[in-house]
């Protein structure tokens, strides 16, 4: 993964132009969110990290995955943040020992058939100790297969993805019965299921973000990803936040490149900053890559909480290395993906996990006082 390089390796020309041409709009408006989806599944981006023996899967590994939503975020963090929750949710899906959910909803998935939504925020700060599940599940008598249902109630304020025209949103839930919580996978049309318009974003706003209800809807354990929330969240939690990285590191890029590209003055004025910056990006995404590969983060998850703390510092500067290397011209409506970017960069501390709630994680790790 190279710190600065910007032409992409996964992203073919087509998408990188719709990217180009539309990112102002797809951060500041909704008029081209039903088109995401469908032009990444078209590019074939969803597959990268499947297995090839899956249909529609390109091979390849979770480096590849994160490294495809570089390419993206360094575009346009919108459709990178689509991305990120789609290919969250194929995580999911190949993770679960549900192998019937898989063959059902993979192939649809990678096609951009439907849409899917990672919806386990709430779970991973229920599984760092910042809050309960918001989701609550109550046993019903089984069905007349024999197989498990329950009642599902309760209400998610932030998913991202929820795309009217089809999603399957993942949601973690406790059992009144006292069990394990555990992970649905909900179906856009289920009785009892409703969508709230998209929030009010001040950017991102073609990334079909929305809250999510559910009043007494039913599904049986056709549809569970797991019946063991904890468990499960540990081994995917290192996908869901490393795919996240690829969102700073592809932001920061273009960042960096903006700014090599700058009028020589500037440029000259702040190689050096530049350069360090640049330095450390790439340091950071080895450390990235080795981690994901070697599995190393799924039993230490405070080396990639860390390396995400970082990542965020290091974009705001870069971003604020590409402010002073445009100088006036970027406060032009003309240039104005100098403005974005730093509209898209004040998002990076807030996804879930935030910053804040990785420094109080690793506070209660070290034994900190907080």
């Amino acid at each position: 993964m190279n710190a600065v390089a910007v032409a992409p390796a996964a992203v073919p020309a087509d998408l990188a132009a719709w990217l180009d041409a539309h990112a102002e709009s797809l951060d500041t408006d909704a008029g081209f969110a039903p088109d995401i989806v469908p032009r990444l599944a078209g590019a074939g981006l969803f597959g990268i990290g499947v297995p090839a023996a899956y249909p529609g899967g390109r091979g390849g590994s979770a480096v590849d995955a994160c490294e495809a939503v570089a390419e993206v975020a360094a575009r346009s963090l919108s459709a990178a943040f689509v991305f990120w929750g789609h290919r969250t949710f194929v995580e999911y899906v190949l993770h679960s020992p549900n192998a019937g959910l898989r063959e059902t909803w993979l192939p649809r998935l990678l096609r951009g058939e439907v849409a899917g939504a990672t919806g386990l925020s709430n779970a991973m700060k229920y599984l760092s100790a910042l809050e309960p599940l918001q989701m609550k599940a109550v046993p019903l008598a089984a069905a007349a297969s024999g197989a498990r249902r329950w009642t599902l109630s309760g209400s998610l304020p932030w998913i991202t993805n929820l795309r009217p025209q089809g999603f399957v949103a993942a949601a973690a839930f406790d059992h009144a019965d006292s069990g394990k919580p555990s992970i649905f996978a909900i179906p856009h049309d289920l009785p009892g299921v409703a969508r709230s318009a998209d929030l009010d974003l001040v950017a991102l706003r073609a990334s079909n973000t929305a809250a999510l209800r559910l009043e007494a809807a039913e599904l049986d354990e056709s549809w569970l990803i797991t019946d063991d929330a904890k468990t499960f969240l540990t081994r995917v939690r290192p996908g869901f936040v490393g795919l996240q990285c690829g969102m700073s590191i592809g932001l920061a890029r273009r960042a960096l490149a903006s700014v090599a590209g700058a009028r020589p003055t500037p440029r000259s004025a702040l190689a050096g900053d530049a350069a360090q910056l640049a330095d450390e990006l790439a340091r950071l995404t080895d450390a990235l890559a080795t981690g994901l590969a070697t599995q190393a983060y799924v039993e230490d998850a405070p080396a990639l909480f860390r390396l995400r703390i970082a990542l965020a510092s290091l974009v705001a500067a870069a971003v604020n290395l590409e402010v002073q290397a445009s100088g006036g011209e970027g406060y032009l409506r003309s240039h104005a993906g100098v403005a974005r970017r730093v509209r898209e960069a004040s998002f990076v501390p807030i996804v879930t996990p935030s910053i804040v709630q990785l420094r109080h994680q690793l506070a209660l790790h070290a034994g900190t006082p907080r």
